[in-house]
């Protein structure tokens, strides 16, 4: 089957979105798909056109900016183009050029398939907010335009206008892909001789330096569990630097990583078996999220099937991991105080927190993500697609587990 990703920003650029459609692709292509990517050249010294890993990928010139959109002129041009010779077309909101994507794929008689990974949420200000309004309304008619709808979570859905209207409709829930590089012992033991966290008590954030993360719940949380656990450290992965539209965010926390140096290490991007040993060395990994632009977190299923416990902020879809296996303990949101006390309960006795890693990372395996849409894929070209169809069988097994049973 040829299949057309269509999405803003993909790799190298680092999100949980971006991650997510690369390691869906791969997989695709793994079982014998064909997948081209359409997204922007967000960053000029990029290819316009390139294969990765067997995904071919179509960058459009960006003209101009807002914030983190992009206007591309030749963006439309491509899309009739590529819609046409692929067999299903695949979306990723939030997008603002969906819709239009859309209207090609319904106008020459393509499937297409809208995934939801996240509200968007702009900072304050009028622009900001109109924006945000413009963005809403293209969500709107891309959702009218699709064939089907696909989330994470019911939990997510239930609790989000856009995926509500769908449930019942044409809404799927489809785990997301997770996959780690196998790491050797030796090179989590250099990892953690690197870092110096021998005696230390390791907390974890995997995250980029943005506003949404509510990485400053995690900063005000600290004083709390040095007092507990004077030896602890924060490993904080992702990146940190020059991140397009959270230039003021980052200057706002500069003070506070300052005051929390000795504490707190930010490492930046890790990749393959480097981001592997991260999750090993960790004895809890917190999730501070604040708002609905967080949908999941898939950081969390590589904690857990790292054998990290999480502390979780209770967004709706977030606290779900913790949630389906009862590995962690779930937090109010922007409460650093029931933050520092989960992480104390978590550091206080961890092996009480983990579970089977091993049923959690075959639960989230980018090839049964990959197998999940290629069976909706082909049941919306055959017309028999079942849209009220019970939460994917993973999850019930992750409950299974939770509850001990079999």
């Amino acid at each position: 089957m040829k299949i057309l990703e269509v999405l803003t920003y993909y790799r190298p650029w680092v999100s949980g979105l971006t991650i997510y459609v690369e390691r869906l692709s791969r997989a695709l292509v793994r079982q014998g798909h064909e997948v081209t990517v359409l997204t922007s050249q967000y960053d000029p010294s990029l290819p316009r056109y390139a294969v990765m890993d067997g995904v071919k990928v179509v960058r459009i010139p960006v003209a101009y900016r807002v914030s983190k959109g992009v206007l591309m002129p030749g963006f439309g041009p491509m899309a009739w183009k590529l819609v046409n010779r692929h067999e299903v077309v695949h979306l990723h909101l939030p997008q603002f050029d969906a819709p239009g994507v859309a209207l090609r794929g319904r106008l020459l008689h393509k499937p297409v398939v809208l995934t939801y990974h996240c509200d968007l949420q702009l900072p304050a200000g009028l622009f900001n907010r109109v924006a945000d309004s413009v963005v809403q309304v293209q969500n709107r008619l891309a959702g009218a335009l699709a064939d089907a709808v696909v989330t994470y979570t019911r939990d997510y859905a239930e609790n989000t206008p856009f995926l509500r209207q769908y449930m019942g409709k044409k809404l799927h829930i489809i785990p997301p892909p997770v996959e780690l590089t196998p790491c050797e012992d030796a090179e989590v033991a250099a990892f953690r001789a690197r870092h110096g966290l021998a005696g230390k008590a390791v907390i974890g954030i995997s995250a980029r330096l943005a506003a949404e993360k509510g990485i400053e719940v995690l900063l005000k949380a600290l004083p709390e569990v040095l007092a507990q656990h004077p030896n602890a450290v924060v490993l904080h992965a992702g990146p940190y630097k020059e991140i397009v539209g959270e230039e003021a965010y980052a200057a706002r926390l500069e003070p506070l990583f300052q005051q929390h140096a000795a504490h707190y290490k930010r490492l930046g991007t890790l990749l393959g078996a480097e981001l592997t040993a991260f999750y090993r060395s960790l004895d809890v990994l917190c999730i501070c999220s604040l708002n609905s632009t967080e949908s999941f977190g898939l950081v969390q299923i590589e904690a857990m099937s790292s054998g990290v416990p999480v502390a979780a902020c209770a967004l709706p879809g977030v606290r779900q991991p913790v949630t389906m296996t009862g590995m962690g303990e779930i937090t109010a949101v922007a409460d650093h105080h029931a933050l520092a006390q989960a992480i104390n309960r978590i550091l206080a006795d961890k092996a009480a927190y983990q579970r089977d890693a091993r049923l959690i990372a075959d639960s989230f395996s980018p090839d049964q993500t990959a197998a999940a849409y290629g069976r909706l894929f082909a049941a919306l070209q055959q017309g028999q697609v079942d849209h009220n169809a019970p939460d994917p069988p993973a999850y019930e097994r992750l409950r299974q587990m939770r509850d001990g049973r079999k």
